[in-house]
């Protein structure tokens, strides 16, 4: 059997419509379908799965799974802050019942507030100085060549590499005989240099070019205008990440305030520490002012996220 199709005639005012003029003759812009070889179809395109593709799929697993076991701590926190003081040491996985029992006993137990200002003044004080010291020295090393260089950088390292453990019973002697035990200024000046940063901010300015230097110099600007003017704007991506993580660092540091601040409970960190008590301790209020001294590192990261994570990529600090 076989079937004969016919072509509607055109209407007039078609595309398909004859013209009356001479008609040019296109060229087919595709090429005929032998020439294209094969058409695949759709499920075919869909099933295919590279083989480098599988071999991510372990990796992947495995960071799920580390991810998953690093933000349960943080998840636990805020489930045991949100519960009533008599579930606080519930095995639920699951939220609630939702209560602010905790927060509410928190705010009339401590002085929070004022303990969260004295933190922020405290890590942005050492996040400030290191990074001054750290453009200052890193600018020295990398600028010029004198004598004792490597040794003097290598004293630098090494005081990098010594464990805090090492340096803890001088450093509370040196503040005790200064007498400034128990005061925020006994914290601060200990870690007024980090040889992390100072670090850091050499391998930049060793990669910094040298040409812009020596124009800066042609120019008539000295050493101390060239720093200014010339090295520290050009270097701001960096700067920004690693003033950053000095705060976050100073913010987190529990064991040097805890040791010099044995009777004051001016920081949050060893205003915490209240709650713990030979009666018992409080797990719920514990929690509950934990979760209120995350909030700034927080909201830190939500609204410098893309400045961070910007800074890192064009810094290279990892």
């Amino acid at each position: 059997m076989a079937f004969i199709t016919i072509a509607p005639p055109a209407q007039p005012g078609s595309a398909d419509a004859p013209l009356s003029g001479p008609r040019k003759v296109s060229r087919p812009t595709t090429a005929p379908a032998a020439e294209r070889g094969p058409m695949r179809s759709p499920s075919l395109r869909l099933g295919s799965v590279r083989p480098g593709s599988l071999r991510t799929v372990p990796s992947h697993i495995l960071l799920i799974a580390l991810a998953l076991v690093s933000i349960f701590p943080i998840y636990w926190m805020f489930v045991t802050a949100f519960r009533p003081p008599s579930d606080a040491l519930s095995t639920n996985p699951l939220p609630g019942p939702l209560s602010l029992e905790n927060f509410q006993y928190v705010l009339k137990t401590i002085p929070i507030a004022g303990m969260l200002a004295n933190t922020f003044g405290m890590a942005l004080t050492l996040a400030v100085s290191q990074l001054l010291v750290a453009i200052l020295a890193s600018y020295g090393f990398a600028r010029w060549d004198f004598v004792g260089k490597k040794a003097l950088y290598l004293l630098f390292v090494g005081s990098w590499l010594v464990p805090f453990q090492v340096t803890m019973i001088p450093n509370y002697l040196l503040v005790s005989q200064m007498g400034l035990l128990n005061t925020i200024t006994g914290v601060v000046i200990p870690q007024l240099c980090s040889a992390f940063a100072v670090m850091m901010l050499r391998q930049h300015l060793e990669a910094f070019p040298k040409d812009l230097l020596d124009a800066s110099q042609m120019d008539g600007r000295s050493s101390w205008r060239t720093l200014w003017e010339v090295v520290v704007p050009n270097l701001r991506p960096a700067l920004a990440a690693l003033g950053i993580m000095l705060f976050i660092s100073a913010w987190n540091e529990y064991l040097w305030p805890s040791l010099i601040m044995q009777k004051s409970d001016a920081l949050i960190q060893v205003g915490i520490r209240g709650f713990l008590g030979a009666e018992g301790n409080n797990w719920g209020a514990i929690m509950a002012a934990s979760s209120l001294a995350c909030l700034p590192i927080f909201l830190i990261y939500i609204f410098l996220q893309r400045y961070v994570v910007d800074a890192f990529v064009r810094s290279g600090l990892k």
